[in-house]
């Protein structure tokens, strides 16, 4: 293995079923099966595992940077009642759900943070760093943002990303963002703007919010190389208002420097129901909405096998860390903050695996639906196939065939 080349926790192919025959998503990448590749229970044949084998589609992800996630502010300026770090409902339904304690990234901290990140990298062999800027709301703290971002350049920034409710970037500090390395933000839209205003409040005054993100998505991707990744939340309280929402976007956006994503919202415990069922007939709506997006010039991810995360699949965050601003770690960016899900801080680094038991969690376990979870495995294999149905009729995708 060549240095800087890691090996992960094994991901998982899947084969799903599409309207022409069958897709198999692997590590490596995608091709198209026909029948007499499966067995009769949908298993791979060994010749054609072996194919897949050959074309390099088995081939585990290789971690060549440090993935590193960094809270710079836990406060928020929006109220949204279903989001992961509130610590419960308000009871009255009301625009201000208690969060997690306030904490905010310093100086001393961010030199902390990087002395941490140097020796983690070295551990690893890994000599470039992908740094993601989240929050809270990360721009309650620019110049945190700033100055990380600068800093981080002594590390070998490769990337840097963000995740922002988008209301308070402006051209000026998108700038300075994308010349220390910033190349892409995620906003969410729950809807479009009537179920959204309703949704995706000011903390303070219960306001709305759709037409400040926007126009600061339009004015930053206009002025800078910053990408805007767009991901609209589903639920039973807005899924009718979101083709609206997607020809709504593609007439204020620049479609060609945005992504679009569609996730349903799960029951995080903080009291959010979502009463969406996993129909045929949402399926469907995905996919519409889906190809609607490509039609209007949007990118949207493409499905892929089941990849372990960099930071939180591995029990001793050897390629990844979680940092909350006050410099604690966390094994999950959905834990970061919360009282007793701590595994260490910057400063003494991890701690032993017997004081973690039971906090380690990974992004993938926290999201709790209810219902079958083989439910939710055929709802997201419908939706997946029918995007790679529609890519590959439309060109798109360019995948083989075992």
């Amino acid at each position: 293995m060549n240095k800087g080349q890691h090996r992960g926790p094994e991901a998982r192919p899947r084969v799903i079923g599409g309207e022409r025959g069958w897709w198999f998503l692997g590590p490596g990448g995608i091709a198209r099966l026909k029948a007499h590749h499966l067995t009769a229970e949908g298993e791979l044949r060994p010749e054609a595992e072996r194919a897949l084998r050959e074309q390099g589609l088995f081939r585990p992800p290789a971690y060549r940077s440090y993935s590193l996630t960094v809270l710079t502010s836990t406060n928020c300026n929006l109220g949204c009642g279903y989001c992961f770090q509130n610590t419960a409902q308000d009871a009255s339904g009301g625009s201000r759900p208690p969060r997690i304690a306030y904490s905010r990234l310093t100086s001393e901290t961010i030199g902390a943070i990087i002395d941490f990140t140097r020796r983690r990298q070295a551990e690893a062999g890994l000599d470039s760093l992908v740094l993601m800027l989240f929050g809270g709301e990360p721009l309650l703290n620019p110049k945190g943002c700033v100055e990380l971002l600068s800093r981080a350049g002594g590390l070998g920034l490769r990337y840097a990303s963000m995740t922002s409710n988008g209301t308070l970037m402006t051209v000026p500090l998108a700038r300075r963002l994308a010349d220390l390395g910033l190349r892409d933000v995620q906003v969410t839209f729950d809807g479009d703007k009537p179920d959204h205003d309703r949704i995706r409040v000011r903390r303070t005054t219960g306001g709305g919010t759709f037409d400040d993100i926007v126009a600061a998505m339009a004015a930053m991707t206009a002025a800078t190389p910053i990408r805007c990744d767009i991901r609209v939340n589903v639920s039973h309280h807005n899924y009718e208002g979101i083709d609206a929402l997607v020809e709504r976007l593609g007439r204020d956006l620049d479609p060609s420097r945005c992504s679009l994503y569609f996730a349903r919202v799960g029951d995080v415990g903080v009291g959010y129901g979502n009463d969406l069922a996993f129909s045929d007939d949402m399926a469907a709506r995905f996919n519409r909405w889906q190809r609607r997006a490509l039609e209007l010039g949007f990118s949207v991810p493409r499905p892929r096998a089941h990849l372990p995360c960099q930071a939180c699949s591995f029990p001793d965050g050897k390629y990844g860390a979680v940092v909350n601003a006050d410099g604690t770690l966390s094994s999950c960016w959905e834990t970061a903050g919360k009282p007793g899900w701590q595994v260490g801080t910057v400063k003494d680094g991890y701690l032993p695996a017997e004081h973690t038991a039971g906090k380690w969690i990974s992004c993938e376990e926290s999201y709790q639906y209810e219902g079958d979870l083989s439910e939710l495995t055929r709802f997201q294999d419908t939706v997946d196939a029918g995007l790679l149905d529609y890519l590959s009729a439309t060109g798109r995708l360019g995948a083989g065939t075992a």
